[in-house]
């Protein structure tokens, strides 16, 4: 069984127990999570698509850890005018396992 879910603006498709990275969450660790937006279950091949959402469906999920991504260099140049600017950012994940879907 998998299911399509809207996860802070992000399509991902999960499976139960499966454990991946989305974009920063509100929420503590050890907290549960409920998701609404489900667009897509696929239960043992048989596939309900929403319109645009799957009514009483819905993803749970445990908040594991919050963690950054690899830095990332922004380098701006232009040539013969004296103008550098460097900068660097990383994005802040949050780590997820999902513990139920239920369609």
């Amino acid at each position: 069984m998998y299911a399509i879910v809207d996860i802070a603006g992000q399509q991902m498709k999960v499976e139960k127990d499966q454990k991946l990275f989305v974009n920063l969450l509100e929420g503590e660790v050890g907290a549960e999570v409920k998701f609404e937006k489900v667009l897509l279950v696929d239960n043992g091949g048989k596939v309900t698509i929403g319109k645009p959402e799957v009514k009483n469906a819905s993803v749970t999920a445990k908040i594991l850890n919050n963690v950054k991504g690899d830095k990332v260099i922004i380098f701006k140049k232009k040539r013969r005018k004296g103008y550098k600017v460097k900068n660097g950012h990383r994005q802040q994940y949050t780590q997820i396992q999902i513990s139920e879907i239920v369609a």
